[in-house]
Parts: C-alpha cells; structure tokens; sequence
C-alpha cells in the first residue's frame, strides 16, 4: 500500500448538539429534477477516469446523514464515488492510503442560492465560460462543492452542461455547478414566458423570478407575468426559485406553487398560518443572511477583511475597491441600507420560527454579486446561523444534506457508500465550534483533490 502523510493536530470547541434527520414530504407540485450521475460531472474530471482506490483513514467522521461523529472511520473511494466507509472498513493492498488522524471530515458544503458570472476570476480578460470556472475554484477553495446559480448569463447554462476538461487558471476540480439561467423579470406574461421557456430550452435546471420592489424603490413584477413563469415551470417540469421580501407574498407564492423561497421574509414575523402553510408544503426556506450583511457592512472597513481564512482567497480587486473612502460613504448614505439592517434582524427570528417549526432550512447566501465573497460568505452564513438560535449541526445539515434534498441534487450532501466522493478534511470539529470551519485544510471534489486550498494568494488580481 503507498501512503501519504498528513500534518496539524485537532482543536474542539465548546459544546456539540444533535443532528436533526432530513425529513421527506410527498410533494403536490413537480419536484426538482434529478439528473443522472453522468449528468452531474465535476466541470474538471477528465472525460476517462481509471478507478483509483484511496483509503482515506483515521479520522473522525461527521457524514450528514443525522448520525454523529464517528472516530477512527476509513473512508474508501474508487474513482469518484465512495465504496465504503467505517471503522473496519479492509483496504485492498493496491490502494493509496492517506492517512488522516487527528482530522475531521464532512461531506462538502452545497450553496442552492449563489450566482456564478465570471466576476470573480482572477483573469478578468478569459473567455466568459473559463472565468465561470474560476468562479467554481473559489468556492471549492473554501469547501463548497456544489452551488446552484440561481440568476447567471447564458454562459453559465453552458458550463453547467460541459463535461469537457478545464484547463489552464482554473485547472484541476472545483464546484459542480446547476444554473437557472437570466432571472425572469418581464413586465408581461408573454414576455415571462418567453424568457422562460429560453432558459429551459438553453438547459436551466431551475427556473428564477423576482417579486420584491426593493424596499419601494421599484416596481414589483406583475402577478400575471409571475403566474406565466410557474406554468412553464409546471408544463416542463423545472422548479421555479421564488426572490421575494415580504410575507404576504410568500404566502401568495406558496399558494401559486413556488418550488422554492430562496430568501428569507424580512418584513413582518412569519405568523403561525404561514407556517403551517411552509411547512405543509414541503417547500424549501433559504436564510440568505449574507445578502443583507452585504448592504450595509462595507459602511467602514469590516472586520473579517483582517481575518486570515478570508485573505487566504479573497479577492484584492474586490477589496480594494470596498477600502475606498468614497466607496463606504455610497454604503453610509445609501437609502436602503438601515431599511436592510432591520430586515436582516427579522430574517434571524424568522429563520428560527421555520426551522422550529419543521420547515426544512436549505443553505444559501445569494453570493456572487459584487461585495459577495464567494466561497468565505458561506462560512458567514453558518456562523450567522448559530448565532441566530440554530445548532451547529443543524446548520450544517442545513448545508449539506437539507441542501442537496432541496436543491434536487443527486448522490451528494452525505457520506454514504455510492455516493459522490465530495468531502472536506479540516483540523477541527464544526459540530462543537461552528467557527471551525476556518480550519478547512483539504477539499475533494468526485474524490479529486482541489487545488491550493490551505495556501495563501489565491485571490491575487
């Protein structure tokens, strides 16, 4: 057998709680689509794979199927899948082994509210396709394996299709990647169906609308014009993700048929009517407490710009361009910002009334867009989580297995045999600490490794 090393040594936090089971409704409206796992490609596997066997082994092992922690489990992939996982698991004499003691693994963290665009590459002048891929090295840099791009260009249908090799800066794997296409905005329903039923045909696994009129300062779209997006999305049997604000529309929504609400109600407390309605439904809630954090935050200079897991990738462009005087008096004088604070205080209590009340919490941050720090505001977003009432287990089931239920992927979420190989090594327990994510050390995408993870200078441009 041939061995690699691992370094470090363990760190724990405070307290640990329970894991809370996903739980499984029948569904009344169409369930988003699942693929083939031949669909569902790491963007970098190349397009032959021989079945390497790696023995994973010694660490302690939180898989995100409720059970807890497991100590001394080996973990066996061949190829891209796990084939076995456990404490007695036999390794055959031909396999690699990585020794992992001391360490703590997890399945990879799956974002179903995140943008790609190409915005975040560090060749700004690529093709728009390989900058999307830079995209999903960012994330996968910082642990999240899967996003669904909830609202992107056309060139992100295309790479969410490709199962061609990625080369060049954005070499090796990264996060996989389900998109939905432009967000249908149109002020008509035949415009809304026509927008619509264009992202379907171009590949959109889900479909995105906006209803919220950005604190008054701009119109909503019109009912009928939403009513035509959620009848493609029934007649071709694609989810539709929901952008909204305040609860009397969610609970229109819900009664039209959303498939998902992909940010939190920030106006009013969710009553008990509206969730027993949520909760019936089956449909998903996504916190997205970063969005609101992003507002208001750059009014100086943040603290987390100092904190070294944000500066191990970040990138400079973006944070030059937020240290900027000028920059943080538009945020000071901006007249939706303290509108957006509030909201962000009644998006903690309402994400703690859903999840109280069996609603399933899907993880997702809406990061992408300027100011959003792709890959470091999901790690955010489970602190912020815990802070606001949730355990650490649960928001990190809220991020792993919840997420992979609601967002309709396939063999990913869980460490279970068959299963992806998608896992992160870190070198202490999240389930005590939430803030222990930062001590990602080590990330695997369909048992691949990702690239420069634990070295500084990945977000150089």
């Amino acid at each position: 057998m041939h061995t690699s090393t691992a370094v470090g040594s363990p760190e724990r936090g405070s307290s640990s709680d329970p894991a809370r089971p996903v739980r499984t409704r029948p569904r009344t409206r169409p369930v988003p689509r699942v693929v083939s796992s031949a669909a569902l490609v790491v963007l970098a596997l190349p397009a032959l794979l021989t079945a390497q066997t790696t023995a994973f082994t010694g660490a302690t092992v939180w898989d995100g199927t409720g059970a807890p922690a497991r100590t001394g489990v080996t973990l066996l992939v061949e190829g891209e899948r796990i084939s076995a996982i456990g404490a007695n698991v036999s390794v055959p004499e031909s396999a690699t082994v990585v020794p992992l003691d001391g360490k703590f693994v997890m399945p990879g963290l799956i974002n179903v509210h995140g943008h790609v665009s190409g915005a975040w590459a560090t060749d700004p002048g690529a093709d728009p396709r390989d900058r999307i891929r830079q995209d999903l090295l960012l994330y996968a840099r910082y642990g999240i394996t899967s996003v669904v791009s909830l609202g992107d260009d056309r060139a992100a249908l295309e790479v969410a299709g490709s199962t061609t090799t990625v080369s060049g800066a954005a070499g090796g794997a990264h996060a996989r990647l389900r998109a939905s296409g432009p967000v249908v905005t149109a002020r008509t329903p035949d415009e809304a169906r026509r927008v619509a039923e264009a992202n379907v045909d171009g590949g959109a696994d889900w479909l995105k609308l906006r209803v919220d009129d950005n604190l008054g300062t701009s119109e909503p779209m019109p009912w009928p014009a939403v009513e035509a997006v959620l009848d493609v999305g029934r007649e071709r049997g694609v989810p539709v993700a929901t952008h909204l604000f305040y609860l009397e529309d969610a609970r229109r929504l819900l009664e039209m048929g959303t498939g998902l609400v992909a940010h939190s109600v920030r106006d009013v407390e969710m009553d008990a009517s509206f969730l027993e309605m949520l909760e019936r439904s089956g449909v998903c809630y996504v916190p997205t407490l970063t969005r609101e954090l992003s507002t208001f935050v750059y009014e100086r200079r943040p603290d987390f710009f100092d904190d070294p897991f944000f500066q191990r990738h970040a990138l400079a462009r973006e944070v030059r361009r937020l240290e900027d005087p000028a920059v943080q008096e538009g945020f000071r004088v901006s007249p939706t910002a303290s509108g957006y604070r509030e909201a962000l205080e009644v998006a903690h209590r309402n994400l703690i009334l859903a999840h109280d009340a069996g609603v399933p919490v899907a993880f997702g941050t809406d990061s992408g867009p300027s100011a959003r720090f792709p890959g470091y505001f999901e790690h955010l977003e489970l602190w912020m989580m815990v802070d606001a009432g949730m355990s650490p287990a649960d928001a990190l089931r809220s991020a792993t297995a919840v997420a992979a239920a609601c967002g309709g992927l396939e063999d990913v979420g869980t460490l279970e045999p068959g299963q992806l190989a998608d896992f992160l090594v870190l070198d202490a327990d999240p389930t005590r600490d939430i803030r222990a994510t930062r001590s990602l050390e080590r990330v695997f995408v369909g048992g691949r490794e990702v690239e420069g993870v634990g070295q500084p200078g990945g977000g150089a441009g």
